[in-house]
C-alpha cells in the first residue's frame, strides 16, 4: 500500500499528483492471454501503489481491445508494434528496425490520439514450431525448408492455429500467400491458442502456432523454425495511452516506466512460465516480480 511517507515524497518529486492521489479512476485493459494478464497487472499494481483507483477489463480480443481503448472504454493497455502496424494501421512496409518501427506506429496512432510508451525489449512475435523429434528426422530449419516439403505433400502435415490467427490479415493464409505454401484447409485446425502447444506434443497436429515468450516452448521441447522471408513483424511490447488520459495524468509514464527498464524477454518468459507452467494466478506472479524489485510494497 501508499504510506504516507512514500505519499509526500511521490508528490514532492512529481511522480505523482495530488489529483491523481484522491480518488482518480484508470479502466486497465488486457488480452486474453497469460502474458497480457501478467502485463496488465503489473500495470495496474504500479498505478494503484501510487494513488490510483484502478479497474480491469481483462480477458478481451485484440480487436475489442483496440475498440475499447478507442472509445475511452480502457485508457491503457500493453499491445504490440507489429499488432499495431498490420492490424490496427493497415500497414504492409516490413520494417526491420524496431525502433523504427514504434516511431512510425507514434506517428500514425496519433491522428487516433492514442500514445505509445517506450517498449519493453521483448518481441512476442508469432512463430511455427514443431516437435524437435521431427526437427532431426526432416532437417527443417526455417520456414522455406518446411514449406517446401510441405507443396510436395500437402496432406502429410496437419497444423494448428488460434481462431484469431486464422482470421487476422497477418495470420496463417497470409503467411501461406509470403511463402507459396499450397495446402487444402482441411489441413487448418483451430482451437484456443493455449491448446496448441499439447496439441503438438500430444501428435494431435504436426506443426503449431506459438508465441515467441511462450515458456511451453520449453516445457514441450519444441523448436521453432526461423522466419527466414522475414514474414511478420516485430511485436514489441509497448503500453497504449490515451492522449487525454495521459495530457491529465502524465505521471503515469513514469510510474510505468520501470517495466521498461527491467522486463525482457527472459524475463517475461519467466513470469509466463510461473502462471502456465506452475499453476500461479497472474497477480500474484505481478506482485511478487514487483515487490522484488521494491516497486511496490
Amino acid at each position: 500500500m501508499l504510506t504516507l511517507k512514500k505519499l509526500v515524497l511521490l508528490l514532492l518529486i512529481g511522480v505523482v499528483s495530488l489529483t491523481s492521489v484522491f480518488g482518480a479512476t484508470l479502466t486497465v485493459g488486457a488480452k486474453n492471454f497469460t502474458e497480457q494478464y501478467v502485463l496488465g497487472n503489473l500495470a495496474s499494481l504500479l498505478l494503484e501503489e501510487n494513488g490510483f483507483q484502478i479497474v480491469e477489463r481483462f480477458g478481451l480480443s485484440s480487436l475489442v481491445a483496440r475498440q475499447a481503448l478507442l472509445t475511452g472504454q480502457i485508457d491503457l493497455y500493453a499491445d504490440y508494434t507489429g499488432t499495431a502496424w498490420v492490424t490496427y494501421l493497415d500497414q504492409e512496409e516490413l520494417i526491420a528496425d524496431p525502433d523504427e518501427l514504434l516511431q512510425k506506429v507514434r506517428e500514425l496512432d496519433a491522428e487516433n490520439e492514442i500514445v505509445w510508451l517506450d517498449r519493453i525489449n521483448a518481441n512476442n512475435t508469432y512463430a511455427l514450431a514443431i516437435r524437435r523429434e521431427d526437427h532431426e528426422k526432416y532437417g527443417f530449419e526455417n520456414l522455406s525448408d518446411l514449406v517446401a516439403y510441405w507443396n510436395e505433400h500437402p496432406k502429410e502435415f496437419v497444423v494448428g492455429v488460434g481462431y484469431e490467427f486464422y482470421e487476422r490479415p497477418d495470420g496463417f493464409f497470409a503467411f501461406a500467400e509470403h511463402y507459396g505454401l499450397n495446402i487444402p484447409n482441411s489441413q487448418v485446425s483451430t482451437m484456443d491458442d493455449g491448446l496448441t502447444y499439447e496439441a503438438l506434443a500430444n501428435k494431435k497436429i504436426d506443426i503449431a502456432m506459438v508465441f515467441a515468450t511462450d515458456p511451453k516452448i520449453l516445457r514441450y521441447n519444441l523448436y521453432v523454425l526461423e522466419d527466414d522471408l522475414n514474414f511478420w513483424p516485430y511485436y514489441h511490447i509497448s503500453y497504449a495511452v490515451r492522449e487525454d488520459v495521459l495530457n491529465k495524468y502524465p505521471e503515469i509514464e513514469e510510474i510505468l516506466r520501470p517495466l521498461t527498464l527491467y522486463l525482457n524477454q527472459d524475463v517475461l518468459i519467466r513470469l509466463n512460465y510461473r502462471v502456465d507452467i506452475e499453476g500461479l494466478e497472474p497477480k500474484i506472479v505481478a506482485r511478487d516480480y514487483l515487490e522484488g524489485l521494491g516497486l511496490i510494497d
